[in-house]
């Protein structure tokens, strides 16, 4: 059976209808979804995304009134069967509901682009039940500002309306450990004591490192010396926990180097903000996150898309340690300009006295856009008529605000 062509003429007139519906700026996830009324498959979605973004570019550069001219010549070619409006299905949901999560790491207050990937996340635990979980990622000792964590507390339970899980993976660590011993016990994880440098070259040629034939025994008293204090145990650079790439993804000559033997566990000696020196082991994301995933019973996953290598080396992980992973969907970012979304820039700023405290007029943070008067509400909307879309989305800085208090006017 020949599959229909979606013709860029039908595009264009679904993009005018929502550009029309929406104060003149169509919205990628939204004309996707109505193209499902004219046959268009979620297979075929990245054949026609390119064309899809173009059109939407063009039809968002006229003025409304141009739109509404031009939308008027295609009305024929729009169809009158229901179109699909609210969020898009998510596949094999649990009768208990969905278990999601969001992961800011603390580097300061959330802003705009933490709630509008929050948000999607929030929207569907909200459509379908079950659990929301803000997971505070700090297993990275640096970079953390010890008032985040409150601060996230406080802006997640707004946004969520209070319906979130509010968990610290570094009260966690213990649960890490376990997961690092069951891997080596596994065979599927070595201590690596070659330099980085060294351990890129073996990679480079798509060799094994020799530590990667070691057995389990001398990995299990490597890691004991990892943990230890004493004086001959290993310092910070001496070694590594290194995941042992399966044969069945071609071990050391994968394709991609990015999957060869990956780091899950390191020796950083820095005082950490909230465990001081309790620990000197600290678990990379890939072992953290895939941990967290498991226990906590995630079904469905909603993260940026730069994070594709690491979805796949969670995978890779959760195959091992014979778990069924998550259904997982990737998002492309919002370059909205003029507005620098950077927690960490925000927290020196305010730090510096730049601005007179979080909620500052002048900020992009969530206590600044909750003293404006926006609702949670208009962040959750705002994200489900984006939807479930790769493709990076660019707006102004006035139209995002344009589009913003549209939708917070409904909710007031």
């Amino acid at each position: 059976m020949v599959k229909k062509k979606i013709s860029d003429s039908k595009i264009q007139s679904y993009t005018l209808k929502n550009a029309v519906a929406h104060g003149g700026k169509a919205a990628q996830g939204a004309v996707i979804s109505s193209l499902f009324a004219e046959g268009l498959e979620k297979s075929e979605i990245k054949n026609y995304a390119k064309k899809i973004s173009e059109i939407i570019k063009e039809v968002n550069s006229f003025s409304v009134e141009e739109q509404k001219v031009l939308l008027e010549k295609h009305k024929g070619e729009i169809s009158e069967r229901e179109v699909r409006e609210g969020l898009e299905e998510l596949p094999k949901v649990p009768k208990s509901g969905v278990v999601m999560r969001f992961a800011p790491s603390p580097s300061g207050a959330l802003h705009v682009g933490h709630a509008l990937t929050a948000s999607l996340n929030i929207a569907y635990v909200n459509k379908y039940g079950g659990k929301f979980i803000c997971r505070i990622e700090d297993t990275n000792p640096e970079n953390i500002f010890p008032e985040a964590y409150k601060l996230i507390k406080k802006d997640i339970e707004w946004l969520a309306k209070k319906n979130v899980e509010v968990v610290i993976q570094s009260d966690r660590m213990e649960i890490y450990y376990g997961y690092a011993k069951k891997l080596i016990e596994k065979g599927s994880a070595y201590v690596c004591t070659c330099s980085g440098d060294k351990f890129r070259e073996y990679s480079k040629l798509k060799e094994n490192c020799p530590c990667r034939n070691n057995d389990k025994k001398e990995n299990l008293m490597r890691w004991e010396m990892m943990l230890g204090k004493a004086e001959t145990d290993y310092k910070e650079g001496d070694a590594v926990l290194r995941f042992k790439t399966p044969d069945s993804e071609e071990g050391m000559e994968n394709p991609n180097p990015a999957m060869r033997d990956f780091p899950l566990v390191r020796i950083n000696e820095t005082e950490h903000p909230r465990q001081k020196n309790k620990f000197k082991v600290w678990p990379l994301m890939n072992l953290s996150v895939t941990a967290d995933d498991i226990e906590m019973g995630m079904t469905h996953i909603i993260r940026a898309k730069e994070h594709r290598d690491n979805a796949r080396r969670q995978e890779m992980i959760f195959k091992t340690l014979g778990k069924k992973y998550p259904w997982t969907a990737f998002l492309g970012r919002w370059h909205i300009k003029g507005m620098r979304l950077s927690a960490s820039q925000i927290t020196k700023d305010v730090l510096a006295g730049k601005y007179s405290g979080w909620d500052d007029p002048k900020l992009p943070t969530l206590q600044s856009l909750k003293k404006k008067k926006y609702k949670p509400e208009t962040f959750w909307k705002v994200a489900e008529k984006r939807g479930i879309s790769e493709v990076d989305k660019v707006i102004e800085e006035k139209d995002f605000f344009e589009m913003l208090d549209a939708e917070n006017k409904k909710n007031l």
